[in-house]
């Protein structure tokens, strides 16, 4: 059981402070950048995106590195990844050398993965009892997800005119 925990302790670290630094980057790195590029993607307004993806990414990323209320934290990642790769990627074929959905759909994929296992017993929601794994952790944060990442993008996806 302790190489089970260790494994998945490395794999939420990994995971979540990746997405969290990419969340810092977008806020600290050119937050009005990035709302000029999701605008031109056609999620208007920009800023607000801009805003809400970073807010996502730092607070899921930290959340899922720490096991706090992880089918949730996962439920945030899938869809943030879901929009990112719809808008910003898809358009590009898989492969992220080409700035393709891949990295965006490894990222949904092992946080889906993650909440079906659970965050294991050095976990923050161990530690208070709050477990829910297995198939309603993979269906909160898979169709949860989704439904969130399809909401943002019925309401604010407007592609440009060349789409």
């Amino acid at each position: 059981m302790g190489q089970l925990n260790l494994g998945l302790l490395v794999i939420r670290v990994l995971v979540g402070v990746t997405l969290a630094l990419h969340g810092i980057a977008k806020a600290r790195g050119g937050i009005k950048g990035t709302g000029r590029w999701f605008a031109s993607e056609g999620l208007k307004p920009g800023m607000l995106h801009a805003w809400l993806a970073a807010g996502t990414e730092i607070g899921a990323g930290f959340a899922l590195a720490a096991g706090f209320l992880f089918p949730f934290s996962n439920m945030a990642v899938v869809g943030v990844m879901a929009v990112a790769g719809y808008v910003g990627h898809r358009k590009n074929g898989f492969f992220i050398i080409r700035e393709g959905w891949e990295y965006t759909f490894i990222l949904g994929g092992v946080a889906a993965g993650l909440a079906a296992t659970g965050p294991g017993e050095w976990s923050v929601d161990n530690t208070y009892g709050l477990l829910i794994d297995g198939w309603p952790g993979l269906i909160i944060a898979v169709a949860g997800g989704l439904v969130a990442a399809i909401g943002l993008l019925t309401v604010f996806y407007r592609p440009p005119a060349a789409e």
